[in-house]
């Protein structure tokens, strides 16, 4: 303002120009806490995605450990540890927003979020921390020494840098001077500014989570394609022969390229040295195996495929048996999925018998019906077994005949969905509202398409509401908006049936609880 003795009108225009000012500043403000509030909207978002893709990311590794636990099982141990730290480290900080939010009556006014009371009285005690404080810091250092322990040796550096608290616990401002990383970020900031820090922090949890699985199981498979890594294994025109018969077997390499081919064998059958062109040829992908099938019983072939590999003859190991049976005098009878039939369900099954072609078999039983050569379909009707009785007639004229039984069991219990995922899960409540309730078999053989005509949804402190349908109505909706964040929403007496059987009555559907998150 002007220097000297002002008159009043200037003095007027003085003070008009500071409320003006003022008015801008109140107004970026808002603008400020409103932006702090939509990143924060934005990396939960993220967070969610990242934490779907890191479970998929660890279903890969178990899949791969239950397969091969000699090269997945450590990688698996590994991954498991990681995703255990991060995700109790990540439900700590979700403690706190918990906390920061409880009392904010719209969590979508960011406008109003300007107030840094929460973690000021939380971490602080006077110029010193209090025992959250120091409980906050413990955690960032726990967490970066444990993972970084277990993490790939190329993402060591990566993890100690996402989480350092500066330097010695120390971050230097703008003007030169020093103050402590916690007081830096989180003393005096808006609670919208805060809450998005924390957010931020999860992010990173979820980042090192992921960079770590992908690297565990992209540098194993990288492992898995070397060639010293391959195994063998043998593919026939049919699994056994006949004494006398000659074998057409052929040792192909796994997990390769079919044009590729050895340059040398050394095979041995049942301890006889196999000669090349004789007993083999080498062909593309394998070797073509010559040999006869030998008498009844089983017969190992042993040795080594040596292949090129940069220059160096590369050997793998080959340890493979077939077996030679003699001429059938019983039919094999066998079910597609497993060793039992279901009720309510159309059961594959092949029957055939080795030797006798598919229109001289017969098979027959309550339920059975043929649908084509060797397949057939059992529907199984009341009793705990049913007995399959299969005959046919060898070109000799001699009748083959047997007899197998099968036990009968229900469809087990089918467990109750809402968005495919079942038993426990967490969604904002707005997904909720348009979420469809399903029903599914986990873990069953068989696509049963199961539909839902009804169920019951209950909102804590509401009353039970019946809906029909597969989707919320009105009523539901309108209770679900009573329910706070974290309430534990409840759907069960899912009433589901199989779309083209409904005559078969389901085991009762289990409930599905979920947790809403805003």
């Amino acid at each position: 303002m002007a220097s000297g003795k002002a008159t009043p009108r200037q003095k007027m225009i003085n003070l008009m120009y500071l409320i003006f000012i003022a008015m801008l500043a109140l107004n970026m403000s808002k603008e400020v806490l409103a932006a702090f509030g939509i990143m924060n909207e934005k990396l939960e978002a993220s967070n969610e995605k990242t934490t779907e893709s890191n479970l998929a990311f660890l279903g890969s590794l178990e899949t791969k450990a239950s397969e091969n636990a000699a090269k997945f099982g450590k990688v698996y141990q590994d991954a498991q540890k990681i995703k255990d730290l991060s995700e109790d480290y990540f439900k700590y900080i979700e403690t706190l927003k918990t906390g920061m939010t409880a009392k904010v009556e719209d969590p979508k006014d960011y406008a109003r979020m300007d107030n840094s009371d929460y973690l000021d009285q939380k971490f602080f005690q006077g110029d010193n921390l209090s025992k959250d404080g120091k409980e906050f810091l413990k955690r960032i250092n726990d967490y970066r020494t444990q993972v970084g322990a277990i993490v790939p040796e190329n993402l060591k550096e990566s993890v100690n840098t996402r989480f350092q608290l500066g330097d010695n616990g120390k971050v230097t401002k703008r003007d030169g001077t020093k103050q402590d990383w916690i007081n830096y970020h989180y003393e005096g900031y808006p609670l919208v500014a805060s809450l998005a820090k924390l957010t931020a922090l999860q992010a990173d949890i979820r980042t090192t989570e992921e960079n770590a699985l992908k690297a565990m199981l992209e540098g194993q498979l990288t492992n898995e394609i070397s060639l010293k890594s391959f195994a063998t294994s043998l593919e026939a025109s049919k699994s056994a022969f006949y004494s006398g018969e000659k074998y057409d077997g052929k040792i192909i390499i796994s997990k390769t390229d079919r044009s590729s081919k050895p340059v040398r064998a050394e095979l041995t059958l049942d301890g006889r040295k196999l000669a090349d062109g004789k007993d083999y040829i080498l062909e593309d992908g394998g070797v073509k195996m010559l040999i006869s099938s030998g008498s009844p019983g089983d017969h190992t072939i042993k040795g080594s495929l040596f292949f090129k590999q940069d220059g160096e003859e590369v050997p793998v190991e080959v340890n493979n048996t077939f077996a030679t049976i003699s001429k059938p005098n019983a039919a094999l009878i066998a079910a597609d999925k497993m060793n039992v039939v279901y009720r309510g369900v159309a059961n594959p099954m092949s029957i055939s018998i080795p030797g006798i072609p598919n229109n001289k078999v017969r098979a027959s039983a309550p339920g059975l019906k043929q649908r084509s050569g060797s397949s057939y379909v059992m529907n199984p009707g009341k009793g705990r077994t049913v007995s399959i009785t299969a005959s046919g007639t060898l070109p000799d004229g001699q009748t083959v005949s047997s007899r197998s039984e099968f036990r009968i069991k229900d469809i087990p219990r089918p467990s109750g969905t809402v968005r495919g995922t079942a038993n426990n899960t967490k969604m904002p409540r707005r997904n909720l509202e348009i979420a469809t309730v399903g029903a599914m078999l986990e873990e069953f053989d068989f696509d049963l398409n199961i539909a839902v005509s009804g169920f019951k949804f209950r909102v804590p402190g509401q009353p039970t509401i019946s809906v029909r349908g597969n989707k919320l109505d009105a009523r539901a909706k309108s209770a679900l908006k009573r329910a706070k964040r974290g309430d534990i929403v409840q759907i069960f007496d899912v009433q589901a049936y199989i779309t083209n059987n409904r005559t078969y009555k389901l085991k009762k559907v289990s409930p599905v609880v979920v947790e809403i998150t805003n």
